[in-house]
């Protein structure tokens, strides 16, 4: 069954406003890792909303493992999927264990507290991601991939097999980026749903099954990144001439984007 199916979708913020999302449809399965391109205003963060259930006033059908999306509540909603927002920093400088178990609230009654195999499982995100050593740092202390990391754990105790995250590596250095993208990447081979916005197109070519282009409201593109990201298409989308290099490790083949004319 699909984890995600999006069937022409539709959506204006305003009955006589322009349309923001134009004839979307796309599916998802399980393990897959989806990236979504396209610069900015083309609808991602939009796109993103209808899938979680934020706004329900589109045209059009999204199917979260094959009910209805506006048929579920907000609650039944958050048991399947997970939202990752970019990494910001925080007003309060709660500890990372605390902000991990913050994912319970969908699951704890009004007014519960974590019990012990709460904490236990907290803990155990954390150490799958490699960060359980800043389980008592101060969130706003740690560093901004350290940050992202402790936002994909808080998802994972949410027990929900759908991650969205948008632009996850948004603000960081290239070695938190990277150490993210993997993380990520690894969620996806555990059987993880991941669908991600993202600007470089190279990390679709390096973690990504699947990679939707988005332009004007519409999806121009989808499919796997070496069929569907070519030259052309970076330039048709962001005005920017590039070459596709293809390169070789000991241990795979992939594809890299490098800009032309580089001074």
């Amino acid at each position: 069954m699909k984890s995600i199916d999006v069937q022409n979708l539709e959506f204006a913020y305003g009955k006589h406003s322009p349309l923001v999302l134009k004839d979307v449809s796309f599916s998802t399965n399980d393990g897959d890792l989806l990236a979504v391109l396209g610069p900015n205003g083309v609808g991602k963060s939009t796109l993103f909303k209808c899938i979680l259930g934020f706004v329900k006033n589109y045209s059009g059908e999204i199917y979260l493992n094959g009910t209805d999306i506006r048929t579920l509540t907000y609650k039944q909603i958050a048991k399947h999927i997970a939202y990752i927002p970019q990494s910001t920093y925080p007003v309060f400088n709660y500890e990372v264990l605390d902000v991990v178990l913050m994912g319970l609230t969908s699951s704890l009654k009004l007014l519960s507290s974590p019990k012990k195999e709460h904490i236990n499982t907290a803990r155990e995100a954390l150490k799958s991601l490699g960060i359980a050593h800043l389980e008592h740092a101060g969130y706003g202390e740690i560093s901004g991939g350290e940050r992202q990391l402790t936002l994909i754990a808080r998802a994972l105790v949410q027990k929900s097999k759908i991650l969205i995250m948008d632009e996850p590596t948004a603000n960081l250095d290239y070695g938190n980026q990277f150490r993210v993208m993997q993380r990520v990447s690894n969620l996806a081979r555990d059987g993880y749903t991941i669908i991600l916005s993202t600007h470089n197109p190279d990390h679709a070519f390096l973690y990504a099954n699947r990679v939707v282009m988005m332009q004007g409201g519409k999806i121009i593109a989808d499919g796997s990144p070496e069929n569907v990201l070519d030259a052309e298409l970076i330039k048709n989308v962001y005005g920017v001439d590039v070459n596709i290099e293809t390169f070789e490790n000991t241990k795979r083949t992939h594809k890299l984007c490098i800009p032309k004319d580089v001074d």
